[in-house]
């Protein structure tokens, strides 16, 4: 029975120090529900009659038919969308050496946004990328608007979150570290890798100074036509997307 211990529970886990506390998460919509049923365990799940009469096979701890109104009252969303389901946080090994000699790896230095960290998680699901190191002060991409914005990449991109400082200091010389800055060099002239680490900074201040001196390849994205003016920068996440795509091009 959906009890109001139920909902107590999913509004908990809006905050970050219940979701660590618990190692669980919140899921909502029918498209994230069914990316991630099956790739992470599922404690409970929560749906209207309606959608149960269209998913039969469901592969969860608990299934619990509820009301429209149990599930509005449970939500975490403005609209509902008929289910509503709590995942355990997967409890993934971060390997940054073996990630790096076999592929693009990102590296987030400060992102905050949730929304922005998870449109990044949808941009390395699309480019191929399978693993995002992220600095302790980076936004939770377990948070409900993170986990949203993913739309179901999260069930195939790995974030870790460790000190990135000492982690970017641990790889090989030979390492390619990308970063940004403005005076950087022409990403779309300047020699790119098909391995390395693309490291992408805060919202507001870029790339922290520290791990900045860690960078050994300094990128520039250009706006266009150079002699007019423009926004002052790009969105972290539009930025990821020029910058990744502009690596896959090179690798065709």
């Amino acid at each position: 029975m959906f009890s109001k211990n139920d909902i107590k529970k999913i509004k908990s886990l809006e905050k970050k120090k219940f979701r660590d506390e618990n190692h669980l998460f919140v899921v909502e919509g029918h498209k994230l529900t069914e990316e991630l049923l099956g790739i992470f365990k599922c404690v409970l799940l929560a749906a209207t009659k309606e959608w149960m009469e269209t998913h039969k096979n469901i592969i969860a701890e608990r299934v619990e038919t509820i009301t429209h109104d149990e599930l509005k009252r449970a939500s975490l969303l403005r609209s509902p969308q008929d289910v509503i389901a709590i995942f355990r946080i997967p409890n993934y090994t971060a390997n940054i050496h073996t990630a790096v000699s076999r592929n693009l790896v990102l590296a987030l230095d400060g992102v905050q946004d949730p929304g922005n960290i998870g449109t990044i998680a949808r941009i390395a699901d699309w480019f191929g990328i399978k693993d995002v190191f992220c600095s302790p002060d980076c936004a939770d991409i377990y948070a409900p608007k993170a986990i949203q914005a993913t739309m179901g990449a999260i069930a195939r991109v790995r974030f870790h979150y460790i000190d990135l400082l000492s982690t970017l200091s641990s790889l090989p010389e030979e390492t390619a570290i990308y970063g940004t800055f403005l005076d950087g060099e022409n990403i779309y002239k300047h020699n790119l890798t098909g391995n390395g680490v693309i490291i992408m900074g805060n919202e507001g201040n870029g790339i922290s100074p520290l791990v900045s001196n860690l960078v050994t390849e300094r990128l520039f994205i250009p706006d266009w036509p150079g002699d007019k003016p423009t926004s002052e920068s790009l969105n972290v996440a539009a930025a990821t997307a020029i910058i990744c795509a502009e690596f896959r091009r090179r690798s065709q």
